[in-house]
């Protein structure tokens, strides 16, 4: 590597730089999870500094900065690059919430499975909406919104101007909050179908006293939510593909009000 590209008195402006971008790579759904080794991580947040850098050079403070005010610019931007991979991580959130749910109602209660992406024991239906957004996520190429987003960042909150004080705080709860009934959402449909056999198998234990429901509503009831998954897979498709078109907006509002 040619290190005339990057001299060491602007050293501490491209550090600026890789504080954002390696914060929100880090906490980016599938690339800043335990899913990618620690050297791709880092390596990803480095060589995308690397490139966009040069783009965003001119919207830097100027160099020469006191160490204790470098620092407190990185923490900031590290907070900044957080913020935006969190809008990201609220959808997978939400969509995990969903299966752990229609997990439960089918009987699954008992049966986890390693998350590699959250490091740690999940419901098996929960790790299955998870890799099916994980590849809608990059199918959608929603990754590239965020590297545009990366750039677009400067042109609205340029280092040292992070404000907590403002609507930011407030809009990440609310959008926190509106995850709960996106993931009621996507178990919606399967609720209501196993709501409906839980009616019907109730009326035929009443009519055929010697009938045992209990056993028959376990194959009964994965084999039906099974079914309903498979004919609202495309609804389930297209309400993440409308969340996650909707991240671009909901990142530059973020940016707006902070």
């Amino acid at each position: 590597m040619d290190l005339s590209v990057l001299p060491v008195d602007r050293f501490e402006l491209y550090l600026l730089c890789l504080a954002r971008i390696g914060a929100l790579t880090g906490s980016l759904p599938i690339y800043g999870t335990g899913t990618a080794p620690m050297r791709v991580r880092v390596g990803l947040a480095i060589l995308l500094s690397l490139l966009i850098f040069p783009v965003v050079e001119t919207k830097l403070p100027n160099p020469g900065m006191e160490p204790i005010n470098l620092g407190l610019l990185v923490a900031g931007e590290a907070i900044l690059g957080l913020m935006i991979g969190f809008t990201a991580r609220l959808v997978f959130t939400a969509v995990e919430l969903g299966g752990t749910i229609i997990g439960y109602q089918m009987g699954f209660a008992a049966a986890n499975v390693y998350d590699p992406q959250n490091q740690r024991q999940v419901s098996l239906m929960s790790q299955f909406q998870n890799m099916m957004a994980m590849l809608i996520f990059l199918v959608l190429d929603v990754h590239h919104l965020f590297i545009e987003a990366m750039v677009a960042s400067y042109d609205y909150l340029t280092p040292g101007q992070l404000d907590l004080s403002g609507g930011a705080v407030p809009f990440l709860m609310t959008l926190a909050g509106s995850m709960f009934s996106l993931g009621v959402q996507f178990s919606a449909p399967i609720l209501a179908v196993l709501l409906l056999s839980g009616l019907v198998l109730g009326i035929m234990a009443r009519v055929f006293p010697q009938l045992n429901v209990f056993l028959l509503s376990f194959p009964l009831n994965i084999g039906i939510s099974f079914l309903v998954i498979g004919l609202t897979l495309n609804m389930v498709t297209s309400l993440l593909s409308r969340e996650f078109y909707a991240l671009q907006e909901r990142i530059l509002h973020l940016l707006q009000v902070l």
